[in-house]
């Protein structure tokens, strides 16, 4: 079939069959299909949409572009999460090992970050010597040892959605639900899992603003999850401020490990326990919410959640002994305490301005070849809700050089409301999709 026969029937607003989507992806895979063309009908598929079976056939046929990874032999069921990804969400750090501790297998595949400060890759690589580029054989070795690991993307996995995503970048292609989804479930159907709990952020530091769109993208989520034979849930959650107290990549694996410890923000803890309860619900570990928070809860405490930690590190090579001294992270050089102009209460902390601050640190990338500076980024003093006095310090900048420094703090109080009132707890949790 031609291609041009295909984009034609897309622009004029008719779903395509599983075959024509077959022969686009295989074109984009094997280069037969020109830039251009393929371009054409990403543009194409923004405008005009795809219905459900759509983006199922478009997420089969990205799946098997490529390898399709087999944990067979391995005890216990494979469960993982992702995000959307937002300012401060350290989740996946505390989530992989709890969930492990509690008898999940998680073949976690994780992205890095652009734009609003780094992924959870770049914040697993302030660890000295931590490796994210596990060959196959390497991560089977540390599920059968830890229960879990934290790697990146392989070549050899939805080859199709690398480039598909390359384009989209570049072509104003991104924002489009049914290609959102395929390009999440793409990844996470190939790593060979039996169940997906998803966190689809909402608000103004999420990619999703309002909560209609929120909603429509994690619908399409678990339908096309479902349809694909992987146990999918998805949580929509709450993201107007930062989450939890830090941003930036050393500092947020510091929040992680304290986290681990029992010293979490309640933002973060409440969200980081939820979600690894309904893992170990989908993962058929327990049979209520409430029986799988309580198991969360005892890998909390007792510190097997730390503990598998310590030993996901040390078996992707990193310096293990960050754990116990946190000194042993990239630390910025420099520090700048920013202090509150009037008292009051915190009304808000805009996330996107504060990401925007770190980004410009050095803690996030404006371009993919941008290199991360480790240490920078954002202490949060004040957080929603909490009071505070003229001159009380509400953020601290760590940073290394002043050459965006200034932007960075005109962008951080900007990020701050100070009001005479104190505001209403605003739901993290928003709505459940299942």
């Amino acid at each position: 079939m031609r291609g041009v026969d295909i984009l034609r029937k897309k622009r004029d607003g008719l779903p395509l069959e599983r075959d024509e989507i077959e022969a686009f992806v295989r074109g984009v895979t094997d280069g037969s299909w020109p830039d251009y063309q393929a371009s054409a009908l990403l543009m194409a598929i923004v405008l005009r949409g795809m219905n459900a079976d759509e983006t199922a056939h478009l997420t089969r046929a990205m799946v098997e572009s490529g390898a399709k990874l087999d944990w067979t032999g391995l005890p216990g069921p494979k469960v993982d999460k992702h995000s959307t990804g937002g300012v401060g969400d350290k989740t996946s750090l505390i989530v992989a090992p709890l969930a492990a501790a509690c008898g999940c297998i998680v073949p976690m595949m994780s992205g890095r970050g652009l734009g609003h400060t780094g992924g959870t890759l770049d914040k697993l690589e302030a660890i000295p010597g931590f490796r994210v580029d596990l060959s196959m054989d390497e991560m089977r070795g540390v599920l059968e040892r830890v229960g879990c690991c934290i790697v990146g993307q392989t070549h050899d996995v939805a080859p199709a959605d690398k480039k598909l995503y390359a384009l989209r970048d570049v072509t104003a292609t991104v924002e489009s639900i049914p290609l959102i989804t395929a390009s999440i479930m793409s990844k996470k159907i190939a790593e060979g899992i039996d169940a997906l709990v998803m966190d689809v952020k909402c608000g103004l530091g999420a990619f999703m603003k309002t909560r209609a769109d929120a909603k429509a993208l994690a619908q399409s989520i678990v339908a096309t999850g479902r349809g694909n034979g992987v146990r999918t849930e998805a949580l929509i959650t709450a993201k107007d401020a930062p989450l939890g107290r830090a941003v930036g990549n050393a500092l947020e694996v510091r929040e992680a490990i304290d986290a681990l410890r029992g010293n979490a923000p309640r933002d973060l803890e409440t969200l980081a326990l939820t979600l690894t309860a309904r893992m170990v619900v989908l993962g058929r570990l327990a049979a209520t919410q409430a029986e799988a928070e309580t198991k969360v809860r005892a890998a909390l405490t007792s510190g097997r959640g730390l503990d598998t930690f310590r030993k996901m590190i040390a078996e992707q090579f990193g310096d293990a002994r960050i754990v116990d001294d946190p000194s042993l992270l990239p630390t910025a050089p420099k520090r700048l305490l920013l202090h509150a102009e009037r008292g009051g209460h915190v009304v808000g902390v805009h996330a996107e301005l504060v990401g925007f601050a770190a980004m410009m640190l050095g803690a996030g990338r404006d371009r993919v070849v941008d290199e991360i500076d480790h240490a920078v980024g954002v202490r949060i003093l004040a957080r929603p809700g909490e009071a505070i006095r003229a001159g009380d310090s509400f953020a601290e900048v760590h940073y290394g050089n002043e050459n965006r420094l200034a932007e960075a703090v005109m962008l951080l109080r900007k990020a701050w409301t100070i009001g005479d009132a104190k505001p209403a707890d605003a739901p993290l949790l928003l709505e459940a999709i299942s």
